[in-house]
């Protein structure tokens, strides 16, 4: 392609942190907004699929079969979702990680090699292995969704040594774009407690408005919809309308090449 599209990476290792729910809804929200979106799930659960209600084709071999068959074309494993602007290549849930001697930019190579999209989203895995290292290793910057409790904010502080160590691997232009408190309710005291020591840490300027507790977020994922879709006027909804808002206005946040950005809300 004559311009390699901007990479972003989703990741967290620590489950339950909202991850892949960040990556469906601020992919679609993006791609409701006239971006050409690619949303590639790197994480073997599979759940963003079952997150835009998407049911691979019978026999898809699904992203992993990249760390199988390095001579797969991605192209090959587009999947299109009921989103305009939104196409997914899923995950294959029967990956067990068990294989050696995967390129740690393999990813990015292969990655490279698609167009038409004005930016690529990646779920990565929760687990460090050749999957998540070759997503961060593809990725120009990184958004981690975190709980503000202890144990999420111990998993983010990992998570960077793991960002030190790929930047000073060769990839030393990866930005962290921020962090995305995830169920967070600023009026509790333990979170605003986690969230000001992360800032303190991370800088506040880091520090992302968030998404609050709404169980309308669960039940959009359960019926395989953007909580856009689902709830546009809930607190989800608005929460990540609000994320996009702040992405956009970032210098450093990729912009599209061939769109024009309209709010479709």
């Amino acid at each position: 392609m004559a311009e390699q599209c901007p990479v972003i990476a989703i990741t967290n290792r620590k489950g339950g942190s909202g991850k892949t729910t960040t990556a469906v809804n601020l992919a679609a929200e993006l791609a409701a907004r006239g971006w050409q979106i690619l949303l590639v799930d790197a994480d073997s659960q599979g759940h963003c699929a079952l997150g835009l209600g998407v049911a691979p084709p019978t026999g898809h071999p699904g992203l992993h079969q990249l760390f199988r068959d390095a001579q797969i074309s991605l192209a090959s494993l587009q999947v299109p979702t009921l989103q305009p602007g939104l196409t997914l290549i899923p995950a294959n849930t029967r990956f067990d990680g068990r294989v050696t001697g995967i390129e740690d930019d393999l990813l990015a190579r292969a990655l490279c090699e698609l167009s038409g999209y004005d930016l690529i989203i990646v779920d990565t895995p929760p687990s460090v292995d050749p999957v998540l290292l070759n997503a961060l290793r593809a990725a120009d910057s990184v958004l981690i969704p975190v709980v503000p409790q202890v144990l999420g904010s111990a998993g983010v502080r990992q998570l960077a040594q793991l960002l030190y160590q790929v930047a000073t691997q060769g990839r030393t232009d990866l930005k962290l774009l921020g962090l995305l408190p995830i169920m967070c309710d600023r009026s509790i005291p333990s979170h605003a407690r986690v969230l000001s020591e992360l800032g303190l840490t991370f800088g506040a300027q880091r520090i992302f408005r968030g998404i609050r507790p709404d169980v309308r977020l669960a039940e959009a994922f359960g019926a395989g919809q953007p909580v856009r879709e689902l709830a546009p006027r809930s607190r989800g909804a608005m929460d990540y309308f609000m994320l996009v808002e702040e992405l956009t206005a970032l210098a450093e946040f990729p912009h599209p090449l061939s769109t024009t950005l309209q709010g479709d809300r």
